[in-house]
């Protein structure tokens, strides 16, 4: 049976991405030795790396005056990482959910955290708009798409303090004005790469205002000044992400995988308003392209896990809700094929012609 995935993360790669990967763990580059065995200090790893920064660069037209690094750890560990190098006094969170209340918790042991907006009161179902930022913030922090509620930003913010974002779930999405940012960081394994490594985009005058004294890995002058190696860096990941980046610049660059994830979301969207038995849970202007989440309709709760088995049975991988939300959640990133979304929808309506 075919599988339709999606999984929120670890996520779906291209299978073309897949393919070079598997190649390259019996043999890397040619050079008789596995992807997985080989030094970081090779050539041939400096060419793999060095690449991978520039197609960065090239997909989201990251100016000049930015840096590129990638780090082990997880985009969990930036959220310590952030508030070490950069709140000295006061830092600004606008807080729609899990992941900014995990940011907010560790930004608390360096500084005064100053919520400026918070999308709490309705369960984070929608995107705060029309706050004010104070000007006395050492930065202002966002989480620019909410993987378990369904939320996204969909245009840039204007601050006036240096604006910090998580985009561990939606890089590379959808076009982003980067010069809008001191710093834009995130998890590889949504849209990137499997997990074990993270990217940071940073603004060079971020790089001077560091706040205090650090341990060495906690310094983000560290891993620009090394080049991302000051320690044995995620090789295999890096590999894939590099892979991963020319698929996408093969496909046509960002505006063609923007534009599908407009119509994959489009499609599911549609089918969610339509269909009797299901409905949305978030405001329809924050829905978000990559995380696409739903319950069953007001009348027909009991017949959640119905069709989740139904669901299965036809091939849909990973569309269970988030258990702090409950539902459905269908996860459909860049490398998610147009046909799993329309494969879904056609499952919907089996499922709603079998309960009319």
């Amino acid at each position: 049976m075919k599988k339709y995935n999606f999984n929120a993360g670890p996520s779906i790669l291209p299978d073309v991405v897949l393919e070079a990967a598997a190649k390259a763990i019996i043999d890397f580059d040619g050079t008789g030795l596995s992807l997985l065995s080989i030094s970081h200090r090779t050539p041939e790893f400096d060419a793999v790396l060095a690449e991978a920064k520039s197609l960065f660069r090239e997909l989201l037209n990251i100016p000049d005056n930015y840096q590129i690094y990638f780090v082990g750890g997880g985009a969990s560990t930036q959220f310590f990482h952030i508030p070490a190098n950069f709140l000295g006094k006061k830092a600004g969170y606008v807080h729609t959910g899990v992941w900014t209340k995990k940011a907010i918790k560790e930004a608390k042991f360096y500084g005064q955290v100053q919520i400026v907006a918070s999308s709490e009161d309705k369960n984070f179902t929608y995107i705060p708009k029309n706050f004010e930022i104070p000007s006395d913030l050492d930065y202002l922090y966002i989480c620019a798409n909410n993987t378990i509620y369904g939320t996204e930003y969909k245009s840039d913010i204007d601050s006036p303090v240096p604006l910090i974002a998580d985009m561990s779930s939606d890089i590379l999405s959808r076009p982003v004005d980067v010069s809008k940012y001191a710093m834009i960081y995130g998890g590889a394994q949504k849209n990137l790469a499997p997990a074990g490594v993270s990217f940071v985009i940073i603004r060079d005058d971020m790089l001077q205002s560091v706040k205090r004294e650090l341990p060495t890995m906690m310094n983000v002058n560290t891993h620009v000044e090394n080049n991302s190696m000051f320690n044995t860096p995620p090789v295999f990941p890096i590999y894939v992400l590099r892979e991963t980046l020319k698929w996408m610049k093969a496909e046509g660059g960002l505006e063609v995988i923007y534009a599908r994830n407009q119509k994959k979301a489009a499609l599911l969207y549609a089918e969610i308003d339509r269909n009797s038995l299901f409905r949305g849970t978030v405001a329809e202007e924050d829905r978000s392209l990559m995380n696409i989440c739903f319950v069953m309709s007001e009348g027909n709760e009991e017949l959640a896990s119905e069709f989740m088995s139904f669901a299965k049975e036809r091939g849909m991988v990973g569309i269970k809700g988030h258990r702090l939300v409950g539902g459905f959640r269908a996860s459909c990133y860049n490398a998610c094929p147009v046909e799993s979304v329309e494969a879904l929808v056609a499952c919907m309506q089996e499922f709603e012609q079998l309960h009319k």
